[in-house]
């Protein structure tokens, strides 16, 4: 198949208390594992289109054949999405900012408490299931946004690389925290892997 699921890259209780470990399994495993399996379907019929990285196939998504256009933004997505979000945590993570995404956050948003407040309040209020995201504009400017189901910034052609990311669908937090999205909002800063964040910067900076 043209397309994999990569282990996590840390194990299943490594996030605890913040994420529990069957969360991340169900989560991992079934959820971000369908996406890869109902990808690589919807693509069977079309080797050219296999042929393909993420990337190429969510930014050309309205050239690509009507037939499949749906199953690549939901599960091209949710691929993508994914696989960002798992290296974007890690175990004993999360505290202050460092380095460069540190400086550019001050820079953007004053401090890092305003930033926090404006991330989350954007993931508290996305209606149904989502993403939100910390995304660097095409005028270079950062910007926190949300998006609906697994649609990726990518799909919208002016965000050339995503930051960051938060995974708003009740299935990342409902065992723990059930129908409480901000608490879960507000406990997933201690698994961010800042290091990961920045890498992620440097690459939005180059582009």
């Amino acid at each position: 198949m043209p397309y994999n699921l990569e282990p996590l890259p840390y194990p299943t209780d490594a996030l605890e208390p913040y994420i529990d470990a069957r969360t991340m399994e169900i989560h991992h495993d079934f959820h971000h594992g369908g996406y890869v399996n109902n990808l690589n379907t919807a693509l069977a019929s079309y080797p050219d289109l296999q042929s393909k990285n993420l990337e190429e196939l969510i930014r050309e998504l309205n050239t690509l054949p009507e037939a499949v256009r749906n199953a690549v933004l939901n599960n091209g997505g949710g691929h993508f999405n994914h696989s960002v979000f798992w290296t974007l945590m890690a175990p004993n993570a999360g505290g202050e900012p460092t380095g460069a995404i540190a400086e550019t956050i001050n820079e953007t948003f004053g401090n890092f408490e305003n930033f926090k407040t404006q991330f989350n309040d954007a993931g508290a209020k996305q209606f149904g299931s989502g993403f939100v995201w910390l995304v660097r504009t095409a005028g270079g400017k950062l910007e926190v946004t949300s998006r609906p189901n697994q649609d990726c910034p990518w799909s919208e052609g002016h965000y050339p690389n995503p930051i960051m990311c938060n995974d708003v669908w009740e299935h990342a937090y409902y065992l723990t925290y059930q129908n409480r999205r901000p608490e879960y909002l507000k406990q997933w800063w201690n698994t961010v892997n800042w290091n990961e964040v920045n890498n992620r910067l440097a690459i939005s900076t180059s582009l």
